[in-house]
């Protein structure tokens, strides 16, 4: 890749424009879309309660309504975030991106967090599921598990944060990652870039999808 693709078209492609504080009002949402219009970037990932809005706002457009799921824990029953992923797809998300079941991973339960990536990958139909790991709490060995049992449930990614742990996207992990998930599956970086150098170094370790809250700091270097 040349070092110019950092600064335009190309760089956007790779952006999930992210909002996903609480207390994002439905004016910061709309901001949000239009900004994403402007800069032509890949999506806007936002909270479930306002999937409606963003696939009114984005409708005919470049960017891709994305719903998370499960967010930010990932502790709920996976009932309950089939049931999300399904109705934000039915409000116009067209990509899901939820969080894993942290402690059953960490309990080794491996049936159980395969399951319930499974359960939301099959409510979300056609549309891709990307797969939050939340790398922050996991050793390598449980990161390797994670990418693999994503795998297996048909996942289209994975992911590495929510944004709401201590640690962020890191070099290191994005690379572990494709390695475990091979170049049939995609790899988001999310947690923590916030300049065109983040973006890049995340780029060249693997990433082929970016989540990013500073996108038009970031695109403005």
């Amino acid at each position: 890749m040349s070092g110019n693709m950092y600064n335009g078209k190309e760089l956007a492609d790779y952006i999930d424009h992210t909002l996903l504080k609480p207390d994002a009002t439905d004016a910061d949402i709309k901001n949000l879309c239009r900004q994403a219009i402007e800069y032509g970037f890949k999506g806007v990932c936002v909270n479930s309660t306002h999937v409606a809005l963003v696939s009114s706002m984005l409708k005919d457009k470049k960017p891709v309504p994305v719903a998370v799921v499960g967010f930010p824990l990932g502790a709920m029953h996976t009932a309950a975030k089939a049931y999300e992923a399904k109705n934000a797809i039915i409000e116009g998300a067209k990509e899901i991106d939820m969080v894993i079941d942290i402690g059953s991973l960490k309990s080794k339960n491996y049936e159980r967090v395969f399951s319930d990536i499974k359960e939301v990958v099959d409510a979300s139909g056609e549309n891709p599921v990307k797969v939050i790991l939340e790398t922050f709490f996991l050793t390598d060995e449980e990161k390797i598990i994670a990418c693999t049992l994503a795998k297996s449930a048909k996942a289209a990614f994975v992911k590495t944060s929510t944004g709401f742990a201590k640690g962020g996207a890191t070099v290191e992990d994005i690379a572990l990652m494709r390695r475990v998930v091979g170049k049939d599956m995609g790899v988001k970086a999310s947690g923590g870039i916030r300049t065109i150098s983040d973006a890049k170094n995340m780029i060249n370790a693997g990433a082929s999808r970016l989540g990013v809250s500073s996108s038009v700091a970031l695109m403005s270097e």
